[in-house]
């Protein structure tokens, strides 16, 4: 005996990237010291990847340090 199938008509796959489109992104921005109480500006830079698990685009902070006054 043979089971019957039956087969859901394919919905549109929505146009992401394929595979892993990574980069990085720099941002300087204002961020507060607690050690020495103050704001001081610092450069972020963050890996931004596509996770496909997820179907979401998610941004990794990989680094920071203190920019020259």
């Amino acid at each position: 005996m043979q089971e019957a199938t039956s087969h859901a008509p394919a919905l549109p796959i929505p146009m992401f990237p394929a595979g892993v489109d990574t980069r990085w992104e720099t941002t300087n921005c204002l961020v507060w010291n607690d050690r020495e109480r103050i704001d001081e500006e610092q450069e972020l830079i963050y890996e931004v990847a596509w996770i496909p698990e997820l179907s979401i685009w998610r941004r990794f902070l990989r680094s920071r340090r203190k920019l020259p006054s």
